[in-house]
């Protein structure tokens, strides 16, 4: 993997390559793996250089239920925890769909809670009580410092005669608890 010529392709860090235009061949495993804190690790130590992480981000995605680095003349396999990707932040716009949530992961990357990413209330989720559906069939794990702050602002509906705790944006509602 040529990381120099594939950082300059990647300078936006919302632009993603097209991946599903690449077809490299499958050349085994690396010894990577995502933590549940959205953590990266090299050969069982933290990979501290975030331009790196970023970059490896930029070409991650998710095929069946493995996650690869794809690149245009390779592809490998890496281990994911749960979520590859961690929602650690948000806030509030007002956008041209109206009054918005904008979430923001740990690697930088700011996505609009819409119908395009939605949240996920996950039966029997392992870690994470809520996920943000992502790009490439990944999901980002909402952290619970920012679960519990979206709890705050919730509003509780009946639905069905069950309680639902709903949060707006963009001109949605969307499920984040039930009781």
């Amino acid at each position: 993997m040529d990381i120099q010529s594939l950082t300059l392709q990647l300078k936006d860090k919302n632009k993603h390559p097209p991946l599903e235009q690449w077809d490299p061949p499958f050349c085994g495993d690396m010894d990577i793996h995502i933590q549940f804190d959205g953590t990266w690790h090299y050969m069982g130590t933290p990979i501290g250089r975030l331009p790196l992480v970023k970059l490896f981000a930029q070409v991650l995605t998710k095929k069946d239920n493995d996650y690869y680095l794809i690149t245009p003349v390779e592809k490998v396999r890496i281990k994911v925890e749960d979520a590859p990707f961690v929602v650690t932040q948000w806030r509030t716009e007002d956008t041209e769909l109206g009054p918005s949530i904008i979430f923001t992961t740990n690697v930088g990357n700011e996505f609009l809670l819409s119908n395009d990413y939605p949240l996920v209330l996950p039966t029997g989720a392992q870690q994470a009580p809520l996920y943000l559906n992502i790009h490439r069939n990944m999901q980002a794990g909402i952290h619970r410092n920012v679960y519990y702050q979206l709890a705050e602002i919730a509003q509780s509906i009946e639905v069905d005669g069950k309680e639902q705790w709903q949060i707006q944006s963009a001109g949605q509602a969307f499920t984040i608890g039930t009781q």
